[in-house]
């Protein structure tokens, strides 16, 4: 399991495959009467905007710490694992990665309540519309996922932040 999340840190062809599976189970589920080439072919379309989206954000993170897309990979994962570098030219290249995601995080962080309104709204019409065809089930799991996905992305930007702001902590001059 390591060596796949390295794997998955490190290579964005890893990362493609993975969304275009995905991508590919979610089409079967969605439109099982449609035939599988269509199945495939939006797979690879979500496949195709999400790493587009995936290396213009990596070549612009890379491009600010001064570094490559391997070197930002290794960045982060001492971030995640609380290693603090010692040579002087690495430590440099973690505080400006740390201060470029915690800009962005608190950027970020401001247009959260409207992303949870929006979930909010859209599960409520997911269950009224769900109330009104008379079938409760599918709209009542939909809603569930949605607020399950709201903790999530609360609890997932809570642990970056707290990641983050310990590696600052620790990088600060004594």
């Amino acid at each position: 399991m390591l060596s796949l999340k390295r794997l998955l840190d490190r290579s964005v062809t890893a990362q493609a495959i993975l969304v275009f599976l995905l991508g590919l189970g979610i089409a079967a589920l969605i439109r099982r009467d449609e035939h599988p080439a269509v199945w495939v072919l939006h797979s690879a379309l979500y496949t195709g905007i999400a790493v587009a989206f995936l290396a213009v954000q990596r070549h612009r993170a890379a491009r600010a710490v001064g570094t490559d897309a391997g070197g930002l990979a290794e960045l982060n994962r001492k971030i995640r694992h609380h290693e603090v570098p010692q040579n002087p030219d690495e430590r440099a290249a973690v505080q400006r990665l740390v201060a470029e995601q915690l800009g962005q995080m608190e950027r970020a962080g401001k247009w959260l309540p409207y992303w949870f309104g929006a979930m909010g709204l859209i599960a409520v019409g997911m269950f009224v519309l769900g109330a009104l065809s008379g079938s409760l089930v599918f709209p009542l799991l939909f809603a569930l996922g949605m607020v399950a996905l709201c903790f999530w992305v609360v609890w997932m930007r809570r642990r970056s932040l707290d990641r983050l702001r310990w590696m600052r902590q620790a990088l600060r001059p004594q």
